[in-house]
């Protein structure tokens, strides 16, 4: 079963049809990129909701934002982590902007170009009027590594929303999985919130990562919509 989102140019009713439940994913009409950035000058106009995606690189965080969006190569991969390098802006629906932020814990990344993504990603997260949440992607088959723990403590600290998903869980059985998200659970300094078993393989764990989405940029579009009306 799936839900068309609400359409601000042309809406049926008053009311937003954003879906509360899980089970339930937006039609994707558009997905576009927008443009990359390494500074606030460089980024696009504040106005659409914003949801960030974090993660090690090779951990698949361009394959679940493909796949959320029903699409192969909206963000390229690539056989050779630590491609990302910039701050990717994406449109999705002309009602909200996923943020794709370099992959990190890559070594043969040159040393001069991971002291530029430190800064450049705390000064977005820190400084984004719009952003709503961040979608922290980890594999499930490795235990969370220091990078992550520091990340999910400044974004505790600095109070925004985080989405956790556990990506390649095809790969495991599932009691493995359930093993696994509980053990990751309890190493991680987590306020609240499930994590949540994604396969881009098998679209396992799409729609509950679509629900937290929507759960978190709901009053923006809320807002949205009351003005369009």
């Amino acid at each position: 079963m799936r839900c068309q989102t609400y359409t601000l140019d042309k809406p049926k009713d008053k009311q937003t049809q954003y879906v509360k439940s899980v089970g339930l994913t937006p039609i994707i009409k558009s997905a576009e990129f927008i443009k990359s950035a390494v500074k606030p000058g460089h980024y696009p106009p504040e106005g659409l909701p914003e949801i960030a995606f974090a993660g090690r690189s090779n951990v698949g965080k361009s394959s679940l934002i493909n796949c959320l969006v029903n699409r192969k190569r909206l963000v390229k991969t690539s056989s050779t982590p630590g491609r990302t390098q910039l701050l990717n802006f994406f449109n999705i629906n002309n009602e909200m902007i996923f943020v794709d932020l370099p992959g990190y814990g890559y070594a043969k990344v040159p040393v001069e170009i991971k002291k530029t993504w430190g800064p450049m990603i705390e000064q977005y997260l820190a400084g984004r009027a719009t952003l709503k949440g961040v979608t922290l992607i980890l594999d499930i088959r490795r235990d969370p590594s220091e990078d992550e723990y520091n990340l999910i403590d400044w974004l505790n600290h600095k109070h925004i929303p985080l989405i956790l998903v556990l990506t390649k869980s095809d790969k495991l059985s599932k009691n493995r999985q359930k093993t696994r998200a509980i053990a990751i659970r309890e190493l991680l300094p987590l306020k609240s919130g499930e994590l949540i078993c994604f396969s881009a393989k098998t679209g396992m764990g799409k729609d509950k990562v679509w629900a937290a989405i929507l759960e978190k940029i709901k009053p923006n579009i809320e807002c949205q919509t009351r003005n369009a009306e």
